[in-house]
């Protein structure tokens, strides 16, 4: 549900309706059974929540938060929550993701973008211009989407194995009016053309640690974006090498304590060379590898 500003809001009868229900009310009633279900940020969430309920930012409910709820956003308000308290994440309750200034739709199709995949934007806007750019796993089209935006010069594709995910990619391309290539492929099996450079937020939970994640991720995420096998390596195993032939430079985000047995795989694909970047939180999380001379 996107969200809009105060004036965007309509006059219709049902939300002229008078409730007797000031904002703040609302929020405080909300938090109450958010924090019972153990959901990190109730009071953040219960406000995102009744903003988008509304069609405002956030801002508008902290400048007057005795004002009165519209009639016609009491009950979808009351879903929303009671989605939340079942965990469903955030994201897919209003439909949207903020990444890197791009308002992304998402949905159970797709994972949710995590700040932490930023930092694999970061280090590919180093590329030569006009690079030919692949990303492998692209999801909602997140980092593929958020390149082409940055870097209008590069010529961006966004692959994935899952068709439902690339619809998603699809209409967030679209809607941005960004010109980014789509093709349903298993890691670059399906690609054709030239490639400089991959990038790709491949999946990396190993199986074990489905028990220590949070339930928003383990019940609502798709677990073919999320986990790859015992260790977490399993399709970026066959990953390192398929990029290897085809391009010289591949950026892979990778889980806390996996670099030293990436950095392996890229080594022996033929990257001589290979650079660990650390994410705000200390963690080697993107690998760049690029072939000598390249």
């Amino acid at each position: 549900m996107p969200c809009g500003t105060p004036s965007d809001v309509s006059d219709s009868p049902a939300r002229q309706r008078r409730t007797g229900i000031p904002v703040r009310d609302a929020l405080d009633s909300a938090v109450i059974p958010l924090r019972a279900a153990r959901v990190d940020s109730p009071r953040l969430d219960a406000e995102v929540l009744l903003a988008a309920a509304m069609g405002v930012d956030r801002a508008a409910l902290h400048r007057d938060p005795d004002a009165e709820l519209p009639g016609d956003v009491v009950r979808p308000y009351q879903a929303m929550v009671l989605r939340r308290r079942k965990r469903e994440p955030v994201a897919y309750i209003v439909g949207s993701k903020g990444f890197r200034g791009l308002e992304l739709e998402v949905d159970p199709r797709v994972i949710v973008p995590r700040p932490e995949t930023e930092l694999l934007v970061d280090v590919a806007l180093a590329l030569p211009e006009g690079a030919h750019l692949l990303d492998v796993g692209t999801g909602s089209g997140a980092v593929a989407l958020a390149l082409k935006d940055e870097r209008p010069d590069l010529h961006v594709t966004a692959a994935d194995v899952s068709r439902r995910a690339l619809e998603v990619a699809g209409a967030n391309a679209e809607r941005l009016g960004l010109d980014v290539a789509l093709v349903q492929s298993h890691l670059l099996d399906g690609v054709k053309g030239d490639v400089d450079a991959v990038v790709s937020n491949p999946p990396y939970v190993a199986d074990a640690q489905r028990a220590l994640l949070a339930p928003e991720i383990t019940r609502h995420e798709p677990a073919l974006g999320l986990f790859a096998g015992p260790d977490g390596l399993e399709v970026i195993r066959d990953l390192v090498p398929a990029a290897a032939e085809r391009a010289p430079w591949l950026a892979l985000e990778i889980g806390a304590g996996q670099a030293d047995a990436v950095e392996g795989l890229m080594r022996a694909a033929g990257f001589g060379s290979v650079a660990r970047h650390r994410d705000l939180a200390g963690i080697e999380r993107v690998l760049v590898g690029q072939r000598r001379g390249a």
